[in-house]
């Protein structure tokens, strides 16, 4: 088995800024971020591609209003697995990375192994998905439906992290 390991990024206040301000509008030019830096258009064009080469920025994307898509249904699902012996949880999680209703899928400590997010239109379509999809896989326990009756509060934007004590050293 083997051990990611996780490495951390020094960024100083011009990479955080950079960070802010596409966090806040992926789209914005190099050269409306520059102006906005107040530093010319090559330097921030290399902080750029810099932080994308590094994985910091790993895409872009237009954050969508999933109700006006006529996704109404979010629901957060818990599933458990009866054993962890064989290979049914990786073939689950390569089966849960191409379907398009999953949105986030998290393996998890706790009474459940994964947390899923699902977006449907209906209950009607929700109830087809795991019918139809969830309870076909195989080595499933038990899964656990919450539906999310309010939204308060749902981004994707980070709190980019300040120096730590740990950069100096």
């Amino acid at each position: 088995m083997s051990k990611k390991i996780s490495k951390r990024i020094v960024l100083d206040d011009t990479d955080r800024a950079i960070l802010a301000l596409l966090q806040a509008d992926a789209s914005i030019s190099n050269a409306e971020l520059s102006e906005r830096l107040s530093l010319s258009l090559t330097p921030c064009w290399r902080r750029r591609r810099r932080l994308e080469e590094e994985g910091v920025i790993q895409d872009y994307q237009a954050n969508l209003d999933r109700r006006l898509l006529g996704l109404n249904i979010m629901a957060f699902v818990h599933i458990r697995f009866s054993t962890h012996t064989d290979h049914t949880p990786e073939a689950f999680e390569a089966v849960i990375k191409t379907l398009p209703e999953v949105v986030a899928c998290h393996k998890i400590t706790g009474d459940a192994d994964y947390l899923l997010q699902v977006l449907a239109q209906d209950l009607d379509s929700y109830s087809d998905f795991v019918e139809g999809v969830l309870r076909r896989q195989l080595g499933i326990a038990s899964i656990q439906s919450s539906l999310a009756l309010r939204e308060v509060k749902a981004t994707h934007r980070i709190a980019i992290p300040g120096p730590s004590r740990h950069d100096a050293d």
